[in-house]
């Protein structure tokens, strides 16, 4: 019993649940920190902005982490697979919220949110996963990792169009290619823009020969940009992400993400306890039954909306399950999503409980598939040569 409670712990801490699950606790606890409000956010705004401030440097991080020459290498393919995994499930998430009576039509603000809490993949738990089974660098492992970072700027951009909606109000179908059309310019400018000066910041920063002053000055850099990506309406985790993928190509990045991480082992808890504080179990119950069939049909949606196009790109029907599964935990980016949800008001408690409960099934259960779909000593392509298998491939 002991060894199945401490393996379930060390699962849980590897997935980002144990501060999770810790926030799911605390509201009971009374203190200034900590105030018990009934039929509210149980979090104070001193605690919620360092939560905020996590989010940004979790998203700083991520961006910085990310591997562009892979990226680029099996861009085409990933794509392919990444609008699938985006698509159908935001559609599904957004069309079983308005059946269940939570919002009034399909482009309803909570509808939306919704939809755009459903599309994100965990780029740091799928990578997690797939380093401890030694499969980073076959065909499908590469094709998954590529696949979610663009899953996940996708994801963004969704957040980006739908946070302008709820800005802006209502909004009538032939308006939404508008918004979409100029949040997404706005956010390819910004991000352009990030990886122009890019080498004069890594001049700037190479000037400081103290490792707390080059943090110090990084961490203000994204916390500037993403103050300008809130000023404008959108959110603030959009230019975090952007300037540490524009930094991820030079030759500060590996100094960055070693000086930043510690930060992060600091906020990034917070972040996570704090979204678990927010959950109102006393109000799940009446969601409860949404939660379950949101979540069922996330994975359904999820898998088969990318397996479908991994089987288009070259992949064989174990190949595309592998893909297809290891694109289906949601993570930080899901949580965030419906952070940024709540605190706007397009989405209540109610709703951000589902959210919670959709991300936490998705993330138990992928590894859970994964590892006995990837000891399979069977190939998951289709044909030698449709696809470059990556370097490492171990099937």
């Amino acid at each position: 019993m002991a060894e199945s409670i401490a393996r379930a712990g060390r699962t849980c801490r590897r997935h980002g649940i144990g501060p999770y699950a810790l926030g799911c606790f605390i509201p009971s606890i009374s203190g200034p920190l900590f105030p018990n409000i009934s039929g509210s956010v149980p979090v104070s705004p001193e605690l919620w902005s360092i939560a905020q401030v996590g989010a940004v440097v979790l998203l700083f991080l991520v961006g910085i982490e990310t591997d562009l020459g892979q990226f680029l290498q099996y861009a085409s393919a990933a794509t392919v697979v990444a609008i699938g995994g985006v698509v159908a499930p935001f559609i599904l998430a957004d069309v079983l919220t308005v059946w269940f009576g939570y919002a009034d039509h399909y482009l309803h603000p909570t509808a939306l949110f919704m939809g755009a809490v459903s599309t994100a993949t965990s780029v740091g738990i799928t990578a997690r996963v797939l380093s401890e089974l030694n499969k980073l660098g076959s065909a499908e492992g590469v094709t998954i990792l590529a696949a979610a970072v663009i899953d996940d700027v996708l994801g963004i951009i969704v957040l980006a169009i739908v946070s302008s909606m709820v800005a802006v109000g209502h909004v009538e179908l032939k308006e939404l290619g508008g918004i979409a059309l100029k949040t997404l310019g706005f956010w390819v400018l910004v991000t352009a823009v990030a990886i122009a000066i890019a080498p004069a910041i890594t001049r700037l920063l190479q000037r400081f020969r103290s490792e707390g002053a080059v943090l110090a000055l990084a961490l203000a850099l994204c916390f500037l940009i993403a103050g300008l990506m809130e000023w404008v309406g959108l959110a603030m985790i959009i230019g975090a992400y952007a300037l540490g993928l524009a930094l991820s190509r030079t030759d500060m990045a590996r100094d960055l993400e070693e000086a930043i991480r510690p930060v992060a082992h600091v906020l990034v808890p917070v972040f996570f306890v704090v979204m678990g504080m927010m959950v109102d179990f006393k109000q799940m119950g009446t969601a409860l039954i949404f939660g379950v069939v949101m979540s069922l049909f996330a994975i359904i949606a999820k898998v088969f909306g990318c397996g479908i196009p991994a089987l288009a790109v070259g992949f064989n029907t174990l190949g595309a399950s592998r893909v297809g599964f290891g694109m289906l935990p949601r993570g930080e980016v899901a949580l965030i999503v419906a952070g940024v949800g709540l605190a706007r008001g397009a989405i209540n408690n109610q709703e951000f409980g589902v959210a919670i409960m959709l991300t936490f099934v998705t993330t138990m259960l992928a590894p859970i598939i994964l590892v006995p779909l990837f000891r399979k000593a069977e190939s998951g392509l289709r044909s030698k040569g449709v696809m470059p298998s990556g370097d490492g491939d171990d099937e």
